[in-house]
């Protein structure tokens, strides 16, 4: 019989690793919203802007499939830390940036500090949280994302209001700080037990356990997957305002208030998505509803014909409906990772499952902006919308491709 973990401290570890999902999410959004002010200042245009961004995922991206030998070899709480740590200088760098190879030098740091998260939080909450309150722990860690991207989307739009971008920086670097204490001071709780092994002989058995993940199809899935419907949201991130701004004369402020509406409508989608998810195990129906609904607003939007007052009601609805696909991806991205760990084993390379499936996000992530910024440069402002809400229903395809592909393997067990 096994000893029962307290709810308390189910709750504790959950609030901690959530505080860490946030300010990763934080710096996702920090830097897109300040473009209008940095791109006249620093002398770019649209393509380098989504080129930071291409930078910053790029580097997470490769870095999260190579993040869990760390997690394995180190633990996961110092890899966190480590993690935070980079992306407060590097908002330290953006706060002292005097060009544009200041600002590369910024997103390749945060990049970088990335990378760690999800290794790191999908293994402290394997490990730490019971079984039982599993489903909360992803659903918490989801919206906590949700509410780092509303925060960093708050400190730009506050920078944007006062016209002084450095101090989003300086802000940005005090909250990543506040969160390594935190993690430090709580260290007792999620320590976690790592292989004695060293360096030399971790590597190899890390990069046999990614090669035995690539053979399985439904893994690919759920990578392109997340490249597909994460670059859908890096173009609308990085570049809704000047669109929006474009096609309905929104002021700059109006147009980043409409990006916080996205977020969070995405936030309370994803608290609905969470109950829905308990409680309708068809999961991949569920996504792909949510998704498509979220393409209909795009595409409403796209058409010029709602009038402006309808701009933050429709990107609501489109946050919203991705907000509440987010528990049920989660779950079904789970199913498809832990597919290819053997059964009934907790195999050492599990958290590195995790990486190479939600590299996919970073992958996306750093495709789409600088696909809508090429876009932008040339003069396409009205393909962006378009181009999202196509991006979100090839999700869909794909999701239900994993779907009837989960859902043998479920009948037997």
């Amino acid at each position: 019989m096994t000893t029962a973990i307290p709810l308390r401290r189910d709750a504790t570890v959950i609030a901690l690793v959530s505080l860490a999902h946030a300010t990763s999410h934080l710096f996702h959004l920090l830097l897109p919203p300040l473009f209008p002010l940095l791109m006249p200042e620093f002398g770019f245009g649209f393509t380098q802007a989504g080129f930071l961004m291409t930078v910053f995922f790029g580097i997470s991206g490769v870095g999260q499939a190579f993040a869990g030998i760390l997690v394995d070899r180190y633990g996961a709480r110092q890899v966190l830390m480590t993690g935070i740590g980079l992306q407060a200088a590097s908002a330290l760098v953006l706060a002292s940036a005097t060009g544009y190879s200041g600002l590369l030098l910024t997103v390749a740091l945060a990049g970088l500090g990335n990378s760690v998260f999800h290794p790191a939080d999908y293994s402290l909450l394997n490990k730490k949280i019971s079984v039982q309150r599993l489903g909360y722990a992803f659903s918490a860690h989801g919206l906590s994302g949700n509410l780092g991207w509303v925060l960093g989307a708050a400190l730009s739009g506050a920078a944007l209001a006062w016209g002084s971008w450095r101090s989003a920086g300086i802000a940005a670097a005090l909250l990543a700080l506040l969160s390594v204490v935190t993690l430090w001071r709580a260290r007792p709780l999620l320590d976690d037990e790592v292989q004695k092994v060293g360096v030399a002989a971790a590597i190899p058995v890390a990069m046999g356990s990614v090669f035995s993940v690539l053979k399985a199809p439904v893994v690919w899935l759920a990578f392109l997957f997340f490249l597909l419907s994460t670059a859908a949201f890096g173009g609308l991130q990085s570049f809704s305002a000047p669109v929006l701004s474009s096609i309905y004369g929104l002021a700059p402020a109006l147009a980043v208030a409409a990006l916080t509406g996205y977020l969070l409508g995405s936030v309370a989608g994803m608290a609905l998505g969470g109950m829905i998810a308990v409680r309708v195990h068809a999961h991949e129906r569920t996504v792909s509803t949510a998704l498509i609904a979220a393409a209909v607003c795009a595409a409403l939007l796209a058409s010029a014909w709602p009038p402006a007052w309808s701009v933050l009601p429709l990107m609501v609805g489109i946050g919203a409906g991705v907000g509440l696909a987010g528990p049920s991806r989660d779950l079904l991205v789970r199913r498809a990772a832990t597919d290819a760990v053997p059964a009934g084993k907790a195999s050492p390379a599990f958290g590195r499952v995790y990486g190479f499936v939600y590299s996919g996000l970073d992958v996306g992530l750093a495709l789409g902006p600088v696909a809508f910024g090429a876009l932008l440069d040339a003069g396409g402002r009205s393909g962006v919308l378009p181009g999202v809400a196509a991006l979100q229903v090839l999700a869909v395809f794909t999701v239900l491709a994993m779907g009837r592909r989960l859902a043998p393997r479920q009948r037997r067990s």
